[in-house]
């Protein structure tokens, strides 16, 4: 093999580097940075944007965060089971009712538990 062969690969590379320059360059020219009140207040997390890295902040955040993503996934099997529910036949709609079950079940679940609540 000869270096001939890697130049498209160094041309790719260098027209990536010189796209995303272009693209900062531009954000910067057009937009500069000057953050606002609103865009430095607590938003989704609780604190302040700005401060130490390394201090402490309530787990709610990140169960909240991991219950949605659990519930969202679990409803994106609605989708392609409904688009294919007559192939299925009364085997898939008995599959997906325990599956509705369990959902449900989970649910009720964290609700007596707490874990929805925020107090």
């Amino acid at each position: 093999m000869n270096l001939e062969t890697y130049f498209p690969v160094l041309l790719f590379i260098l027209v990536g580097c010189f796209v995303g320059a272009a693209a900062v360059a531009a954000g910067s020219v057009i937009a500069p940075h000057r953050p606002d009140a609103a865009k430095l207040s607590p938003y989704e997390c609780g604190f302040e944007a700005f401060e130490d890295a390394r201090m402490k902040f309530d787990v709610r955040y990140y169960l909240i965060a991991i219950l949605f993503i659990l519930f969202d996934l679990e409803t994106a099997f609605f989708f392609p089971w409904a688009v294919s529910l007559r192939d299925l036949g009364l085997y898939g709609y008995l599959v997906m009712l325990v599956f509705v079950a369990e959902f449900v079940v989970g649910f009720w679940y964290l609700w007596k538990k707490g874990a929805l609540d925020w107090e």
